[in-house]
């Protein structure tokens, strides 16, 4: 037996589209979190942060869709990752006074990182029972 789930499973993939589906659809979005503006605001330009937060947002309702289809869940893994590690490297640098848990945000983003890609490309082949 595996001593986690993969990435291929359906219920850590839900886990995982439910991450990027909250800060997308609810932060982004629906404008529910203000302060994802702001930061947008303050790396890109107050001029353009409305729509460009829409639009990450709309992105990452697309990242919680491919994650949830298992469509190719390697590359998806390998994008989310990259982008998780982009985003918190650029606000870590640029904006880290509007995280919400300041440059432990890099920390908690790393982590993440390091989970989506163990289960994503696991070192030991799982067996069943």
């Amino acid at each position: 037996m595996g001593r986690w789930p993969a990435i291929s499973d359906p219920a850590l993939r839900y886990v995982l589209a439910a991450i990027w589906l909250v800060n997308g659809l609810w932060c982004k979005v629906l404008g529910q979190v203000p302060r994802h503006e702001e930061i947008v605001g303050a790396i890109l330009g107050r001029a353009i942060a409305s729509p460009m937060t829409m639009a990450i947002g709309i992105a990452e309702v697309g990242m919680a869709v491919w994650i949830i289809s298992g469509w190719r869940y390697r590359v998806c893994a390998v994008t989310q990752t990259t982008v998780i590690l982009l985003m918190n490297l650029i606000e870590f640098a640029v904006v880290p006074h509007l995280l919400l848990w300041g440059r432990w945000n890099m920390i908690f983003a790393l982590l993440l990182g390091v989970f989506i890609l163990v289960n994503a490309f696991p070192r030991f082949p799982r067996t069943h029972a």
